[in-house]
């Protein structure tokens, strides 16, 4: 299944389910109400603690690993840029190591930095949606406010780069039920991650690369940040001191890093 295909994920469509059988039990026998109440509060509780999961599929399609292809392959994925004084440091590295990336692009960020978004482009890696503002309510958004905040990212990025982006991911990885319909309307997929080095709140970069090289793998998707990066103790960005030694135990596995368009091609 898609993203392009229908928009109601099964937990979602089950939700609607439940509220309409706990309103026809309120109406055919109204002592029943608290049953009817509970179902409802209990079918809420589900639906928020898989929104609170990022890598759960619960609530919709979830890319959080590269399909099997035996091509000894994984995804870095760059989140919250493009930052002028990380992002362009991120390209030289990933230049210097014939690496391929996808990066995760705010829109507001973008249309202030276009031409670190052709950069980007230029240098053969992708740009996908991360919003337009990165809003930390994002998951509690109402689908209208939701649907705006990707659609304004999505025209943004598409003009800049020259190709609309084709996989997103949500701010802080959290979502709501109302995500799914509004990444189907735009032929978005959404994207998690198998391993994350948490850069973009902690300064410590061993911490990180230990979290990214962990059980690595082929077939994995990473997660770190050239925008919004915790500093380390000398001052730079986090990824900027992770990456250069991530990318020589890739090369030493075995592993090549490659666009999320590139690796996932065989689940569309």
């Amino acid at each position: 299944m898609n993203a392009r295909q229908s928009g109601l994920s099964t937990a979602t469509r089950a939700s609607i389910g439940v509220h309409a059988a706990a309103a026809a039990l309120v109406v055919t026998l109204p002592p029943a109400w608290p049953w009817a109440l509970g179902s409802v509060a209990l079918n809420h509780a589900v639906l928020t603690c898989a929104g609170l999961w990022p890598r759960g599929t619960l609530l919709g399609p979830n890319l959080d690993r590269l399909p099997p292809t035996g091509r000894n392959e994984v995804a870095l994925t760059f989140d919250d840029g493009p930052d002028p004084e990380t992002t362009p440091f991120v390209l030289d590295i990933l230049d210097r190591y014939g690496a391929f990336a996808s990066f995760f692009c705010i829109g507001n960020q973008a249309d202030a930095h276009p031409a670190l978004v052709r950069d980007i482009i230029r240098r053969g890696h992708s740009v996908e949606n991360h919003t337009n503002r990165h809003p930390r309510r994002f998951a509690a958004m109402s689908w209208s406010e939701m649907r705006s905040e990707i659609d304004a990212a999505q025209s943004t990025l598409a003009r800049i780069a020259g190709t609309p982006p084709v996989f997103f991911r949500a701010p802080m990885g959290l979502r709501s039920p109302l995500l799914q319909p509004v990444l189907a309307g735009q032929g978005l997929r959404l994207v998690s991650w198998t391993r994350r080095a948490l850069d973009g709140m902690r300064g410590d970069p061993i911490a990180a690369a230990t979290r990214l090289r962990r059980g690595l793998a082929a077939g994995d998707v990473l997660l770190l940040h050239d925008g919004r990066a915790a500093r380390a103790p000398d001052g730079r960005a986090v990824v900027l001191n992770v990456l250069p030694g991530l990318l020589d135990h890739l090369a030493a596995r075995g592993l090549r890093s490659v666009t999320l368009r590139e690796g996932a091609v065989s689940s569309f």
